[in-house]
């Protein structure tokens, strides 16, 4: 390779560089509160990676651990619970479908004092959960009525074990077969999140707003 060669690729990768690092000092100066919220409740919810890697320079492994963490306290309580260990992955892979179903629309950010700004979200609550609680009920239900008439008739009384997989069976059923027939959503309020710029990358929700658009984006069986 040529001496003239070697410097022209040298002079490229220099030209390319500065590009890089010129987009990157304009980005962090241009700031926008609605991209960072829309990049953390992508990432947080749909595992959706793009815009917060891009936003917060974090790697593309750790931007998908977000949502994997997510699923871990989501199926924390369960995993402690008398859920049949089998039944565990399918119940996780059915939230895992639910979070990417939930309905967000970020708003303009306004901006207030020491660089914190206010970002409306519109949430349409996903009615999952006290759209079926009556299906399950009914189902669960005839299946009790089913285990009576059996062991009235001289068949033997199922274990607690075998009652409890077929209940979680049961639930897991009424809860797909919803989903697969078309997720239903209550109707649209508002979650204010205020973000605070702390300078650079460094930007943070405030955590309590953050839970509150959390709890609001799925209604439990009570509706609450």
């Amino acid at each position: 390779m040529t001496k003239r060669r070697i410097i022209l690729i040298a002079a490229v990768i220099a030209v390319l560089v500065a590009a890089a690092a010129a987009g990157a000092y304009l980005y962090m100066n241009r700031f926008d509160a609605g991209e960072y919220v829309q990049a953390v409740l992508d990432v947080s919810y749909r595992n959706k990676t793009d815009k917060y890697v891009e936003i917060t320079g974090v790697s593309e492994k750790e931007a998908e651990q977000i949502f994997e963490d997510n699923l871990d306290a989501t199926m924390k309580g369960f995993e402690t619970s008398d859920m049949p260990e089998e039944l565990l992955p399918k119940y996780r892979e059915l939230f895992s479908e639910l979070a990417k179903s939930v309905s967000y629309t970020v708003g303009e950010p306004v901006r207030g004092e020491n660089n914190v700004y206010s970002v409306t979200v519109k949430v349409k609550p996903v009615t999952l959960f006290p759209d079926t609680y009556a299906a399950f009920q009914e189902k669960a239900q005839a299946y009790a009525d089913q285990v009576t008439d059996s062991v009235m008739n001289g068949a033997e009384m199922p274990t607690d074990e075998e009652m409890q997989r077929e209940i979680y069976q049961i639930y897991y059923d009424v809860l797909k077969g919803q989903m697969d027939a078309g997720m239903l959503y209550g109707e649209a309020e508002d979650a204010v999140l205020h973000v605070t710029k702390e300078g650079g990358a460094d930007f943070e929700i405030d955590k309590e707003d953050m839970d509150k658009l959390d709890s609001m984006l799925i209604e439990d069986a009570g509706g609450e």
